[in-house]
Formats: C-alpha cells, sequence, structure tokens
C-alpha cells in the first residue's frame, strides 16, 4: 500500500496552496476599472479583435501600457479574478484615470457576483468600478511598458 496516502497528499496541496500564496506581486495598486468585448462584432464601441491575437474571452483585460500577456489579479468588494492583458485599451478615458478594462463578465462578478446580461451589456448601470485593485503577478513578453500604468496616449 501507499504509506501515507491521503494524508500526504493533503499536506502537499497545503504546500502547494502556501507557495500560491508567497507568490510575488510585481505592482499593485488601486484604479478605476471600466469594461470592453472586442470581437469583431462591432456592438458597443467595439474595435476589433483583440490586439494580443488572442481571441476575446472571461478574463481577458485591457492596458492601455502594460505588455501584452500581462498576468493581473484585480480584486473589487472582497472578489477577485485573475487574468491577462491580452488588448488595448481603455484608450481616451486613461488619460481620465481609468487604467484597466475588464472583460464583460469578470467585470460584473467583482460588481455584484452576478452575471452580464449578455457579452456586450454588464446588466447593470455602473460603468465603472472605482479603487478596485490590481495586482501584477507576471509580465508579459510582449509589447508595452512594464511599470505603473500610463494612459495610452503617452504610452505608444
Amino acid at each position: 500500500g501507499e504509506a501515507g496516502g491521503p494524508a500526504k497528499a493533503k499536506a502537499g496541496s497545503e504546500a502547494r496552496k502556501a507557495q500560491e500564496k508567497k507568490r510575488k506581486v510585481l505592482l499593485s495598486g488601486e484604479t478605476t476599472m471600466s469594461y470592453f468585448w472586442d470581437d469583431g462584432s462591432g456592438v458597443r464601441g467595439d474595435t476589433g479583435a483583440p490586439a494580443s491575437g488572442e481571441p476575446m474571452q472571461k478574463g481577458m483585460f485591457a492596458s492601455p501600457s502594460w505588455p501584452m500577456m500581462t498576468k493581473v489579479k484585480v480584486t473589487y468588494k472582497g472578489r477577485s479574478v485573475t487574468g491577462f492583458v491580452g488588448d488595448r485599451g481603455p484608450g481616451e478615458p486613461s488619460s481620465r484615470g481609468i487604467m484597466l478594462d475588464l472583460d464583460t463578465h469578470t467585470f460584473r462578478y467583482l460588481y455584484d457576483g452576478g452575471k452580464p446580461e449578455d457579452n456586450y451589456n454588464a446588466g447593470v448601470s455602473a460603468g465603472h468600478l472605482e479603487g478596485a485593485k490590481y495586482e501584477v503577478l507576471e509580465w508579459g513578453d510582449g509589447r508595452g511598458i512594464k511599470g505603473e500604468p500610463v494612459p495610452f496616449s503617452e504610452a505608444f
């Protein structure tokens, strides 16, 4: 038989959880976040396929400056989602301090734990999450600027 069996497995998963908790946060801060869903449909200001070449999906965020494929954890009202930078944006709103665009599903989940009306409409009147927290877990190797987010107009 297997020595230690389930107890050994449990210790292993706890060690893994501790390891995940220890994962270094490279950059953290707060910003106002908005939402988007760009899939080439032209709906609600859709500008076409995401800049990363990855298909639009849950957990895809848009940053005006961070490198493509940067891994980011976003938190609001005690709810968190880890996703990645797969598109550029918000464009002009980044000049007003809106530094991260979340996919519609992530936005709605952070807002109240709910699900969006559809991909293009969060189903709530709020268009922004003010004071939402971000944590960069891993810089992507795509084009962009590591460090504090900067408005699109200053980044490219």
